[in-house]
Formats: structure tokens, C-alpha cells, sequence
């Protein structure tokens, strides 16, 4: 593989985001259930999108909060949700509203202190430790973040107990 000839230098002007317009459309756009572009859609383990697109609003972020609450909720998951985030440009303002719907819904959730960064083996890790030797009251987790996808994109990614627990049947 070649290295990048960008490599250990700053990023050029013409690849920078504009991070105000990218907050702003994540607040204030407001998708089109109609068009498939704009709906939430899961791949691996998450939805993935960008305000600019209207495939990743703060309407996604409560949408996917309260699916999630609800799915808990049928499934019987009762221990804490541990949730993390990055520091991508989206990561603040989605994490802020996803905890405040986890909150409306009586689930306790677990944030790093001081509103640090948490990426996602983090997570994993704290769901693994708090999950080990039980049974029951298992440990979940969720982290907004766009790994390794454009700067502009946002990612709402879910971290169950175990993948058979909570396996749709």
C-alpha cells in the first residue's frame, strides 16, 4: 500500500468540512420518510448518513433512540446502556439528544465524565466487563460515531449484550 502523500501534513482547504453548516443541517433538516435516501437504514451495526444528505438529522437520532428503548424494553434488557462517542463534528450534538431520549424512557446510561470521548472498543469493553458472569440485567451500549467513513457522515452503532440475546426471531 502506498503512503498518501498527504501523510503527516495538514489537511488542505478543499478537503476541510464546513462544521457549522454540518450542525446546523443536523438540526434543523428535516428528512423526507418518502424518499429511501433519507430514511434510517441499517448496515452492519448502525445507520450511517450525513445532514447534507438528510440521511443523518437529530429526527434520525430520536427515531433510533426510541426504537432502541422500545427494543429493549420487549426484549427484557433492564441493565444499563453505556454510550459513547468520538470526536467527529456530529458526535457532541447526537450524543446530547440521544441521552436526554434515554433519560425520557428510564434507561440508565453511562457516559464518560466530563463529556470525554468514549470510541467504540471502549464500549465494548466496559459492556463486556459489566456483562461477565451474569445472567440477567446484561449491559448494552450504543456510540455515535463515523469511524472510518467522511468527516461529514454520522453513525449511530449498537452494541447488544450478546448477539443471541438479542437476535430478532
Amino acid at each position: 500500500m502506498a503512503i498518501s502523500p498527504l501523510a503527516g501534513k495538514p489537511a488542505p482547504p478543499e478537503l476541510l468540512i464546513d462544521v457549522a453548516k454540518l450542525e446546523r443541517e443536523y438540526h434543523e433538516r428535516r428528512p423526507d420518510p418518502a424518499n429511501p435516501q433519507e430514511q434510517v437504514a441499517f448496515g452492519t451495526s448502525g445507520h450511517r448518513g450525513t445532514p447534507l444528505r438528510g440521511s443523518f438529522t437529530e429526527a434520525h437520532i430520536l427515531a433510533i433512540t426510541q426504537r432502541s428503548c422500545d427494543f429493549r424494553r420487549d426484549r427484557g434488557v433492564d441493565g444499563p446502556l453505556y454510550m459513547g462517542k468520538d470526536t467527529h463534528a456530529l458526535s457532541g450534538p447526537a450524543s446530547a439528544r440521544r441521552w436526554r431520549s434515554l433519560a425520557a424512557n428510564g434507561v440508565e446510561t453511562i457516559i464518560q465524565r466530563d463529556d470525554g470521548f468514549t470510541p467504540t472498543p471502549v464500549i465494548s469493553r466496559a459492556i463486556l466487563v459489566y456483562n461477565r458472569g451474569r445472567t440477567e440485567h446484561l449491559a448494552d451500549g450504543i456510540v455515535i460515531t463515523p469511524s472510518h467513513n467522511p468527516p461529514e457522515d454520522g453513525v449511530s452503532s449498537t452494541t447488544p449484550p450478546t448477539a443471541a440475546r438479542l437476535t430478532p426471531t
